[in-house]
C-alpha cells in the first residue's frame, strides 16, 4: 500500500513543482525543441531529433501552448510508467523507488528531450527482459524492443550508444549465448533497429544533407585540466542515485565538495557490485550484465563525444541512461536478497523530499510570470530573433544558514531576468529563434529582452 501511495504522490508532486519555480523547468534547450515543434511539418534544421518535437505537437494541437505540452507529457510519461508496472506487475517497488532517485526526478522536471528517451528507454528494459526471461512471444517482444529503441534514438541521437552496447554484450557473449533460446529474437531486435536507425539516419542525410546536424555544431573548445576532472567526477556520479549536486563555481571549495561527493560514489560503487555479484546466482544474470555495460558503454561515448563537439559537461542530465541501468538493476537484485525493505524505502523517501526541497532552491510563480509576458508577445509578431541582451544585469541570491551563522552567494543562472524573459518569450512563441550571440545585422529583426517587462 506505501508504494501506491508514493506513486500517487509522486505523479502529483512531479506535476506540480515547476509551477513554484521561477523558470518552470524551461530551459535553452526547451527553446530549440519548442521551435522545430512549430516548424513541422517542414523541419528547418536536424540539430536535433524530431521525435520529441513531434510529440510536443501532438499535445499542442489540444493545449494551443507549448508549456503546458511539456507538461502534459511529462504527466503521462509518469503516470503511464506507474500505470504498467501496476497493472503488469513489472517490478513496481522498483519503479516507484527509481522516482525517488535523481534521474528521475530531473528528467520529469522540465522540457527536455531526457523525458521521453527515458521513458522508452524502461519500456526497452521491459522487452528486453521479457527475452531474457524466455517467456512467450519472444520475437513479439524483441519487435517491441526495437521499436523503443528507434524512438530513443529518435529523441537523442545518443541513443545509439545504447544500441552499440546491446551490440557489444551479444558479440562479447556469443558463444555463451548461441545455444540459449533467446539468442535468435536478440538477433532479430539488432538486426529491425539496427535498420531502424539507419533508416532515420538515411533521411536525415537526404532532407538536411547531414546525418545529425554535425555541421551546424561548433567545432569543439579547448578544454581546461579542471574541466576534464569536473567531467571525470561527473561520470563517476553516474554510480549514485540521489546526489547529484555539481556547483558550477571552480573555487578550491566546489572542487573540495566534489570530490567529497566523488568519495561517497566510490563507496556506492563498491556497494552496488556487491550486488551485482549476486546476480549470477539469478535466471537473469545476462540481463544484469547487460545493463551494466550499457551504462558503462553510454558514458564512456557520450564522455567521449564531449571532447568531439560543443555539450555541455558531465552531469546528471548527460549521465541520465546510465545511472537509470545501474539503479534499476540495483533495485531488482536488493529486493531479491533482502527480506524487508525498511532502509532502501527509508532513504528513498529521505531524498526523494531533499530532492524536491532542493529543486525549490530558487521559488517563484512561473505562471504569474508567463501572464505578464504573453500578452506582449503579439506585439513583436514580425521578429524572427530572440536574443537576451540583459545577461550583465545579474540577480545574486544570498543564502543564510542561521544554525553556523554562514552565508553564502549564488547566481541561478535560469532565474535572471533576461533568461526568464528570453524562456517565456520563446515559449509563447517559438516562432521566434533564440540566439545565443548578437550577432544578427538587422536588428530590427531581433526581439531583445529589454523590450519585455515584468512590471
Amino acid at each position: 500500500m506505501k508504494y501506491k501511495i508514493l506513486s500517487i504522490i509522486i505523479v502529483v508532486v512531479y506535476f506540480f513543482q515547476t509551477f513554484f519555480i521561477s523558470y518552470g523547468g524551461i530551459g535553452s534547450d526547451s527553446l530549440s525543441y519548442f521551435g522545430i515543434a512549430a516548424d513541422l511539418p517542414n523541419p528547418q534544421t536536424d540539430l536535433f531529433p524530431l521525435g520529441y518535437p513531434i510529440l510536443l505537437k501532438i499535445i499542442y494541437t489540444f493545449s494551443k501552448d507549448y508549456f503546458w505540452a511539456s507538461k502534459i507529457l511529462n504527466l503521462l510519461f509518469t503516470a503511464i510508467i506507474l500505470l504498467f508496472s501496476y497493472r503488469k506487475s513489472f517490478y513496481f517497488r522498483e519503479t516507484v523507488l527509481l522516482f525517488t532517485g535523481k534521474t528521475f526526478y530531473f528528467v520529469f522536471f522540465g522540457a527536455m528531450s531526457e523525458s521521453p528517451f527515458i521513458f522508452f528507454m524502461y519500456f526497452l528494459f521491459y522487452f528486453l527482459h521479457e527475452i531474457f526471461s524466455e517467456k512467450k512471444n519472444l520475437y513479439l517482444n524483441a519487435l517491441g524492443g526495437s521499436l523503443m529503441i528507434l524512438c530513443m534514438f529518435a529523441c537523442r541521437y545518443s541513443g545509439i550508444y545504447i544500441y552499440l552496447s546491446i551490440l557489444l554484450f551479444s558479440v562479447l557473449m556469443f558463444f555463451k549465448l548461441k545455444d540459449k533460446t533467446y539468442f535468435k529474437p536478440l538477433l532479430l531486435f539488432l538486426v529491425v533497429s539496427g535498420f531502424g536507425i539507419g533508416g532515420y539516419l538515411l533521411f536525415n542525410h537526404m532532407y538536411f544533407g547531414s546525418l545529425t546536424g554535425e555541421n551546424l555544431r561548433g567545432k569543439p573548445v579547448w578544454v581546461s585540466y579542471i574541466y576534464v576532472v569536473r567531467d571525470f567526477l561527473g561520470l563517476a556520479n553516474a554510480v549514485d542515485p540521489f546526489i547529484g549536486i555539481k556547483p558550477a563555481s571552480n573555487s578550491v571549495g566546489s572542487i573540495a565538495f566534489q570530490f567529497f561527493v566523488f568519495i561517497i560514489d566510490v563507496f556506492i560503487f563498491l556497494y552496488l557490485i556487491k550486488y551485482y555479484k549476486k546476480a549470477k546466482e539469478t535466471s537473469l544474470y545476462y540481463f544484469h550484465m547487460l545493463l551494466w555495460i550499457m551504462a558503462c558503454v553510454y558514458g564512456v561515448a557520450v564522455l567521449v563525444s564531449g571532447y568531439l563537439q560543443q555539450i555541455e559537461e558531465m552531469g546528471v542530465r548527460l549521465m541520465a541512461a546510465s545511472n537509470f541501468c545501474l539503479f534499476f538493476s540495483f533495485l531488482i537484485l536488493y529486493f531479491q536478497n533482502n527480506s524487508t525493505d525498511k532502509l532502501v524505502w527509508r532513504i528513498s523517501c529521505f531524498f526523494f523530499i531533499f530532492l524536491v526541497t532542493y529543486g525549490m532552491k530558487d521559488p517563484g510563480n512561473y505562471l504569474k510570470n508567463k501572464d505578464k509576458i504573453q500578452p506582449q508577445i503579439s506585439k513583436f509578431k514580425d521578429k524572427v530573433y530572440l536574443y537576451n541582451d540583459e545577461k550583465n544585469n545579474v540577480t545574486v541570491t544570498t543564502y543564510h544558514f542561521s544554525i553556523i551563522n554562514k552565508s553564502f552567494k549564488y547566481t541561478h543562472t535560469n532565474s535572471q531576468k533576461g533568461k526568464l524573459k528570453e524562456s517565456i518569450a520563446g515559449t509563447v512563441n517559438p516562432k521566434i529563434k533564440w540566439v545565443k550571440y548578437d550577432t544578427v545585422r538587422d536588428r530590427s529583426k531581433v526581439l531583445y529582452t529589454s523590450q519585455l517587462k515584468f512590471d
